[in-house]
């Protein structure tokens, strides 16, 4: 028999050891494209675990073999054996004909498919555990270190999240929102919820920790993560972001009122007040302040000499000052802007707060209601002084000044009375606020308190709240000016300016009135409010929210979820009826009937009647 150098018919597959350098990509395989991070990724776990599954290919009659499926790999070898030369002897199933080679091919591209998350996760954390590290698992798996990582972030999460993972029933995104949680019981009821619902990872976060306040909250910038731990506090967070959470919002509220005293208190010493207070909220407003009995102080405005005055001048005309000449005009507005006397600091305070950013600000320098019979009588309640006020005595009196000025008022508005037009140009254009503190008219415009303290859950539209667009900049150097830019925006904006702060004015007049108003406006309280934890039901005592509870559910006192949310802590049953009136996802998933949601939708305190 003759012995032949070359393979002429194969009549099954076999498998056959090829040297790698006989071995090419053939046309037919129809992943002609792939990462080069992909294929470096694979050639690692070659070196590290050796090639696990054979190519297939078609021999040609050049003796050498077209690789139909295996591609990645092929390529990968020939990185591979760089470092493992024994990786050049490469185990190859030979097809029998080009058609069966195509049909591999296809087959086992079209039906390869990438590992489960949820069997990555079980996989990694195995191999982990049995002590192989991170970069090993990489290597063996072909994917970054990172995703290693990721991957067994997840690893202890309870059976069941993995089990729900894997049967589709959530998603990797919330799936990795249970990482946060470190109770069981709590982690399997909130799956119970979820399953099969489009839950945001956010929404499943603040079901997983409902209480927890989030570390960019005021409070927990100005406490700080340090002293919070101090005091006990149990810090969470997001395992796939730097997203920080102080989960004991009742310490955090101890700690945070405790260190603001601290800071008020050495403020008070460092300045000089006689007292200081603080206040919890993140605004203090006219109306706290007008409430509360106080009256402001104001810095008491030093004179310049001639010299001084001269130089200021200078320098304030100057475009390019250097360091000094800097330094210099801000000592000489120092003077010109005044400062507290110590008269004012023997018989007055501060308020401090911290403001939304989690930064201490003073709110104003005060005098109490106790204090200001001995506030005037020290003289410290008086205008303070201004430069230029060195004049010559005048020769009028006080009361002949005050019977000139009611005169000139007077012949002003004899002369405006049939000026309709330009009274309401005025009328809007003090409410604008351009006029700063030159009122127009003699008219008080503090709004009535329309706001609560606690601002969760509240929005009112923004007309009542914010501040007009476009205020000219320079209302304080040229009133004449920016008058004429206001009128320029012709009467809607006018009548506009007027509507919405006639209407932050409006508080109804008697309770009748205020009745007619409400039905005709189609006033509605829920429409700007909804109940929270924050602002109504940590405020009411616990039997107040087992009612509560009852009541929108149609439960009977015996019925076993009644019992249930009894036994909650108050805090618990607080976060449990928040979700209620604002979550309609949470509402989705606690099964809630379309005449519930109703009663839920038009609930209100039983105070408004």
């Amino acid at each position: 028999m003759t012995k032949h150098s070359e393979i002429t018919v194969i009549e099954t597959p076999a498998i056959a050891y090829f040297d790698l350098e006989d071995l090419y990509l053939s046309d037919l395989n129809p992943r002609q494209d792939v990462a080069d991070d992909e294929i470096n990724l694979l050639a690692q776990s070659l070196v590290a675990c050796g090639l696990i599954q054979n190519l297939s290919g078609l021999l040609d009659e050049n003796g050498k073999v077209g690789i139909v499926a295996g591609g990645r790999r092929l390529r990968a070898l020939q990185i591979a054996v760089q470092e493992e030369p024994s990786l050049s002897n490469v185990p190859v199933k030979l097809a029998v004909d080009a058609h069966m080679a195509e049909t591999w091919a296809n087959v086992e591209n079209a039906a390869r498919a990438d590992l489960h998350p949820a069997d990555e996760i079980r996989a990694f954390g195995k191999m982990f555990d049995k002590s192989l590290g991170v970069p090993r698992i990489a290597k063996v798996f072909g994917v970054t270190e990172k995703h290693v990582y990721r991957r067994l972030a997840l690893f202890n999460l309870p059976n069941a999240v993995l089990d729900a993972l894997k049967a589709g029933e959530i998603n990797l995104s919330m799936a990795s929102a249970f990482t946060i949680s470190d109770d069981e019981k709590l982690s399997l009821e909130v799956l119970e919820q979820v399953r099969g619902q489009a839950i945001s990872a956010h929404q499943m976060k603040n079901m997983l920790k409902p209480l927890a306040v989030s570390g960019t909250d005021r409070k927990a910038v100005f406490v700080g993560v340090e002293d919070y731990k101090a005091a006990g506090g149990i810090v969470g967070g997001d395992l796939f972001s730097d997203q920080v959470t102080f989960d004991n919002p009742d310490i955090l509220d101890d700690v945070f009122l405790s260190k603001l005293t601290k800071v008020a208190n050495d403020l008070r010493v460092q300045q000089g007040w006689k007292w200081a207070e603080v206040v919890e909220g993140n605004h203090v407003g006219y109306w706290d302040i007008e409430q509360g009995g106080y009256e402001r102080f104001y810095p008491v405005e030093g004179v310049l000499s001639e010299q001084q005055t001269q130089r200021f001048d200078v320098l304030e005309d100057q475009d390019d000052l250097d360091a000094d000449e800097k330094a210099e005009l801000a000592l000489l507005h120092a003077i010109v802007d005044g400062e507290y006397t110590e008269a004012q600091k023997t018989v007055g305070g501060i308020i401090v707060n911290v403001s939304h950013n989690g930064q201490v600000s003073v709110a104003g320098r005060l005098v109490k209601r106790e204090d200001k019979k001995a506030a005037i009588e020290a003289g410290v309640l008086a205008k303070s002084e201004h430069r230029g006020n060195n004049k010559p005595k005048s020769p009028y009196s006080q009361k002949l000044v005050d019977d000139l000025k009611a005169i000139q008022l007077g012949a002003r508005q004899n002369a405006m009375v049939n000026k309709a037009e330009m009274l309401l140009d005025l009328l809007a254009f003090q409410l604008s606020g351009n006029t700063g503190y030159r009122r127009v008219f003699e008219m008080r415009f503090d709004h009535p308190r329309n706001q609560p303290q606690t601002e969760t859950g509240f929005c009112l539209d923004a007309r009542l709240t914010e501040p007009s667009e476009g205020l000219s900049e320079d209302w304080n150097s040229n009133l004449a000016k920016t008058f004429e830019a206001f009128q320029a925006k012709g009467k809607k904006h006018r009548n506009a300016e007027i509507a919405r702060h006639l209407a932050a004015l409006l508080t109804g007049g008697d309770a009748a009135f205020s009745a007619v108003i409400d039905d005709v406006s189609g006033a509605n309280i829920r429409s700007v409010w909804t109940p929270t934890a924050e602002n109504f039901f940590k405020r009411v005592n616990g039997a107040y929210l087992d009612a509560l509870h009852m009541s929108l559910l149609d439960l009977a006192a015996d019925h076993k979820d009644t019992k249930s949310f009894a036994k909650l802590k108050k805090g618990e049953k607080a976060a449990y009826l928040e979700k209620f009136f604002g979550d309609e996802e949470a509402q989705k998933a606690l099964g809630l009937r379309a005449d519930q949601k109703a009663r839920i939708d038009a609930w209100l305190p039983d105070y408004f009647g």
